[in-house]
């Protein structure tokens, strides 16, 4: 992941990282209902996520594909689609 808890998100910001090659939308925004979890160990899935990555300007930059660009606010560095 690639922004924090309580980050604002836009449409068309890469909020994280795709374990394969191909894009993936997801709406940020939405809170994933926990009311009814079926899967054994589920408790155990909220440990496994790893903390934000803040990316340096180099870092970004190494880092975009050919169809995404480094967006640099003052107090931000993000990428976007």
């Amino acid at each position: 992941m690639f922004v924090g808890v309580g980050t604002p998100t836009y449409e068309g910001m890469v909020i994280g990282e795709h374990v394969l090659e191909t894009d993936m939308e997801v709406n940020a925004a939405k809170q994933k209902a926990t009311t009814n979890i079926r899967v054994t160990g589920a408790v155990d899935m909220v440990e496994k996520v790893s903390p934000h990555r803040n990316m340096s300007l180099e870092e970004a930059i190494a880092y975009i594909r050919e169809d995404e660009v480094v967006e640099v606010t003052p107090k931000h560095v993000r990428i976007r689609k």
